[in-house]
């Protein structure tokens, strides 16, 4: 979804944009009920695992479906990618491309019988938690620490894609970000069986912005995360840019980025997601930050998956 998130999702009050919008909340939920109903629900071939969300947008499901998708090969397992085929999300195709297979469909059960023809044993869902027509072995819910669950309430009202108690149907939760005690009280009233990991991303290769001034930009489901990591690893970030999520670059809008950077004797920086979708003639006058995903309790983690296999 192309989309710039606005700033009443994450109020702790709720604000009279996010009242006027209610009306409109509470239909999509119970045309989601409805849909629930009437959906059969299949079971697939191989193990399945969904790397969903509930927050729309920013949670981590790519850096974390990558993860599993390694813990897998070291596993001796042959896993794919599972995509509904957006046209939007093919910078998170291209991401997972570089380490292994990735397959798409309109409907994702057929993208799964392609994998299985190809000899793949797991399934990987990037999304489609909210996808009932596929059994999933195991469900992973992501929220990122700092945006949580924002005012709490569903789209158009706030930014969930429905209500906290869907975590009834979820086996882990992983947080990105430090551990609070509060969220986990919260997740644990819904669904007392529920295993709470944490994750941290770890940068690749910040020695190529230390010590230079720098102009961020990003077009991803929550920006700030972003810039944040940037100053946490004691990098001066002179301008923060915020683009939709998912969003593509124009040439005007690239010229104007260089720009700003030349003008600030700054360089430009980027998520490496956003840099898929940059064009080619201005990627050398941009560098991206690559991250990997540390996971809490790794062990621990990898017993869970284990367990479906």
């Amino acid at each position: 979804m192309n989309f710039l998130k606005p700033n009443f999702w994450d109020k702790k009050q709720i604000t009279i944009f996010s009242l006027l919008l209610f009306p409109i909340s509470l239909l999509l939920q119970f045309f989601n009920i409805i849909k629930k109903k009437f959906i059969k629900n299949q079971q697939c071939a191989i193990p399945t695992i969904c790397v969903g969300n509930i927050y729309l947008g920013g949670t981590g499901k790519t850096p974390l479906s990558m993860k599993i998708f390694l813990i897998l090969k070291n596993l001796n397992m042959n896993p794919a990618f599972i995509k509904k085929n957006y046209r939007l999300l093919e910078d998170e195709t291209n991401l997972q491309k570089q380490i292994g297979s990735v397959y798409e469909d309109k409907k994702r059960i057929i993208a799964i019988k392609k994998a299985i023809k190809n000899e793949a044993n797991v399934a990987i869902l990037d999304d489609g938690f909210q996808d009932y027509s596929i059994k999933k072995n195991l469900s992973i819910i992501c929220f990122n620490e700092r945006q949580w669950i924002g005012n709490g309430l569903v789209i158009p009202s706030g930014p969930l894609r429905e209500n906290l108690s869907a975590l009834k149907r979820a086996d882990c939760v992983v947080i990105n970000g430090n551990k609070n005690s509060k969220i986990e009280e919260k997740i644990f009233r819904i669904n007392k069986k529920m295993k709470i990991f944490y994750s941290k991303y770890k940068p690749q290769n910040i020695e190529k912005f230390t010590g230079k001034k720098i102009v961020a930009f990003a077009g991803i489901g929550n920006p700030d995360n972003f810039f944040d990591l940037l100053r946490k690893n004691n990098i001066n970030v002179l301008k923060e840019i915020k683009f939709p999520d998912h969003h593509y670059y124009s040439q005007i809008e690239l010229k104007n980025l260089i720009k700003i950077a030349v003008e600030n004797n700054s360089i430009l920086a980027t998520t490496e997601k956003d840099y898929f979708r940059i064009d080619n003639n201005y990627k050398r006058k941009i560098d991206f930050l690559k991250i990997s995903l540390e996971i809490e309790n790794e062990i621990e983690f990898i017993n869970e998956i284990k367990k479906i296999l």
